[in-house]
């Protein structure tokens, strides 16, 4: 992207990261921010999809490096914030996306493991992931945040307990922060999606499937990772600047809050 191309939102030039960024919703976000000038971390565990998209942004002509890291471990994520620092500089923008393991599951049959496991990896892992960007953020006196959430943590439906209860504590957790870091110059916002397509929902539901849960939407679509990108991209934006600790439901108004 030329410097005359690049959007004057106040993201070009600053150093983003992104975790949970290696496919998905993640990688859209990264996609999206390095479009916008912004020199993007991408964040994962599975290493071989965090260079597909790495090398996909410098194909396109932005800036992006590799920044693995398992988010429920605080040495990885620290030594994760280290390298891209001295890449691209200070981390000034946030998007903590890691997570997942919604699948239904009836209540009665989670094991106690488990339900550590998916509170560890939704919930804990967005703490570990932001504690490690706030010391830098409040040295500055400036930066923005943004977690994810879920439908899920927003109305009960068919996610499993664990997930709903993690996402749920996501919200609180962004609104808390929001009033904490606010004085400091930091924003937190939240996002709460619906159902997203994803490669594992494109191959594994049936034409039949999909075309019931459209019918959910009243807007009449699914979603797209690329939905859930330009809110993120949004909010850590200038242009959100006199926005904070808003959760927003991205789910063609299924949600209505």
């Amino acid at each position: 992207m030329t410097p005359s191309a690049i959007p004057t939102d106040g993201l070009a030039g600053k150093a983003a990261m992104v975790t949970g960024g290696s496919r998905g919703i993640g990688a859209a976000t990264a996609r999206r921010l390095a479009s916008h000038g912004a020199l993007v971390g991408v964040g994962g565990r599975d290493r071989t999809a965090i260079d597909t998209v790495v090398a996909q942004i410098r194909a396109d002509g932005g800036t992006a490096a590799a920044a693995p890291a398992d988010t429920t471990n605080a040495d990885e994520l620290a030594h994760a914030y280290a390298q891209l620092s001295e890449q691209f500089g200070p981390v000034e923008l946030l998007a903590a996306f890691a997570g997942g393991n919604g699948r239904p599951r009836p209540t009665e049959q989670v094991e106690p493991d488990e339900w550590r496991r998916v509170i560890e990896g939704d919930l804990t892992s967005a703490f570990l992931t932001i504690r490690a960007a706030l010391p830098g953020m409040i040295e500055r006196g400036s930066g923005a945040i943004v977690t994810m959430s879920s439908s899920a943590g927003r109305q009960p439906g068919q996610a499993a307990a664990a997930y709903a209860a993690a996402k749920a504590g996501v919200v609180m957790l962004s609104k808390h922060l929001a009033a904490e870091m606010g004085p400091r110059g930091i924003r937190v916002n939240c996002l709460a999606p619906s159902a997203v397509l994803n490669e594992k929902m494109a191959t594994t539901m049936t034409d039949t499937q999909r075309a019931q849960l459209t019918r959910a939407f009243p807007l009449g679509r699914i979603g797209q990772p690329d939905d859930i990108a330009a809110a993120a991209a949004f909010l850590l934006s200038d242009q959100a600047s006199w926005i904070t600790g808003v959760t927003l439901d991205i789910s063609g108004g299924r949600i209505i809050t």
